[in-house]
């Protein structure tokens, strides 16, 4: 394979599980909203909402590499603010690695954010120049 189609193949992994999970959330509104809510935050609609918008938005964008560094760093927030909130009882194994799941692919899209526009997006279609990797 070209070099050329590695970031993009690398996105495919990154944005796509966030699509998922912003469409889990929107077919499961009452459970979501009792889960967020039983962790204390205000206004747990939303803050469902939200969720839900960054992960498919954002996950969207990164697939698509459009305004990918706005959206990325959006995803940053919310996956550190995930950990905080949702996964910070690190006594409990699983609790741990969503956690450290959750800072380890906010790594990546610091990467991501980082290097900026890679070849095969539309952000590189956008400004008509070619795109540095």
């Amino acid at each position: 394979m070209h070099k050329r189609f590695f970031p993009f193949v690398g996105r495919l992994p990154n944005g796509a599980p966030f699509i998922e999970s912003g469409r889990s959330k929107i077919f499961a509104f009452a459970l979501t909203v009792a889960h967020i809510a039983a962790v204390g935050l205000p206004s747990a609609s939303l803050a469902w909402l939200v969720a839900a918008l960054v992960e498919i938005s954002g996950g969207a964008r990164l697939l698509a590499n459009h305004l990918t560094r706005p959206a990325v760093l959006g995803m940053i927030a919310f996956l550190i603010a995930t950990a905080i909130f949702f996964h910070s009882n690190l006594a409990y194994q699983n609790q741990m690695f969503h956690c450290l799941k959750n800072l380890m692919m906010a790594g990546g899209l610091l990467q991501i954010a980082y290097f900026g526009t890679a070849p095969l997006s539309l952000d590189e279609r956008k400004s008509n120049k070619p795109a540095v990797v």
